[in-house]
């Protein structure tokens, strides 16, 4: 961990802790590789299981054995709020994103310390109203720039135990070339420093350093897709080939790779520029024609639309006709052919 940097460094970091064998492995590793001035783990009680506050006063006895500060944030369900797994992950990383930003602001702006949230070693956040004296100045301190090193991270107990069943999980539920490249060891704020070790090796880490954790019963619930990928896919894979595991992450790994090599090549294309002619677009191979039609209108989107991708054809039909044309592409995006060139234009929601 130390050799990857992904926890060194003076970036404040903040450490997603579930009490799991992983969350806790990594803010073990946390405190001796980064060290605990500027640290600060996020755990999050969702009231979703009896055994809920008792995940979260483990949490605290082990933050204040380690001398890590602790926030808690409790949250209930709200009604309608549709699937279960991705409410609660969009609920701890808008947590996480919002106590980096906090960092972010005070690194900036020292004197914006005094008036943002106060915590104690080892025990639960206590809200301080912000005087309104402080507002123009923290706000002023949150639009100036930080550097990629200079942010705060956000770190995740992701190993590689889970890369495999990620992998194998979007495999089965979103094709695409993305699917097969897991997760990346960083993403933005985001680092995954245990992606090189399996969930054995952190149990046997804690083990070895003394460390309980708790067990999430949740977590071979199979009326959760990944919890049946867990419980049958993977060891149906294991059964036909004992490295079958290490195999996926080779993969992965390779995949990665050469995605780098292909994002490139759209780089070149396209050169920033939020356009392409259709007879450049026409005259390139299929797969890269398709590659760039995907990449501007995600970037037109903000987020992914890989089903792009498979409008080439009908795109450059539009366009023989000539004259303006549109295409709604999905996503909340539609291709605009005029003049002889190829963009992407966000649409307003749906009512």
């Amino acid at each position: 961990m130390r050799g990857e940097g992904l926890l060194a460094g003076d970036a404040p970091l903040v450490v997603m802790l579930s009490g799991g064998r992983d969350s806790v492995c990594l803010l073990d590793l946390a405190v001796e590789i980064h060290g605990v001035r500027a640290l600060l783990a996020l755990h999050v009680n969702y009231g979703l299981r009896p055994e809920a506050d008792e995940d979260e006063r483990h949490c605290r006895e082990l933050c204040a054995r380690l001398g890590v500060e602790l926030e808690v944030v409790r949250a209930r369900r709200p009604e309608g709020a549709g699937n279960l797994q991705a409410w609660a992950r969009e609920l701890r990383y808008r947590e996480a994103e919002r106590l980096a930003g906090e960092f972010d602001v005070r690194k900036i702006d020292p004197a914006a310390r005094a008036h943002t949230r106060v915590r104690a070693r080892g025990g639960v956040a206590e809200e301080r109203p912000i005087p309104s004296t402080a507002d123009a100045r923290i706000e002023a301190a949150g639009e100036a720039a930080l550097t990629a090193e200079d942010e705060a991270r956000i770190a995740t107990g992701h190993t590689a135990s889970d890369q495999v069943e990620t992998i194998l999980y979007r495999f089965a539920a979103s094709p695409g070339r993305r699917a097969l490249l897991g997760m990346a060891s960083r993403e933005g704020r985001v680092v995954r420093p245990l992606l090189g070790v399996t969930r054995e090796q952190t149990a046997a880490y804690c083990r070895a350093r003394a460390l309980r954790w708790r067990e999430d019963a949740s977590n071979d619930d199979e009326r959760f897709a990944r919890a049946r990928v867990r419980s049958g896919v993977v060891p149906a894979l294991r059964a036909v080939h004992p490295a079958a595991e290490e195999n996926v992450l080779r993969t992965a790994k390779l995949l990665r790779a050469e995605a780098e090599a292909l994002e490139a090549l759209i780089d070149a294309e396209l050169r920033d520029a939020s356009s392409i002619a259709i007879e450049r677009l026409r005259s390139l191979p299929p797969a890269l024609a398709r590659l760039i039609v995907i990449r501007l209108a995600e970037n037109a989107a903000g987020t992914f639309v890989p089903q792009a991708g498979g409008r080439v054809a009908e795109m450059l039909a539009l366009a023989e006709r000539g004259g303006r044309a549109e295409l709604h592409v999905g996503g909340l995006v539609a291709a605009v052919i005029e003049g002889g060139r190829l963009s992407m234009v966000r649409l307003p929601p749906r009512d």
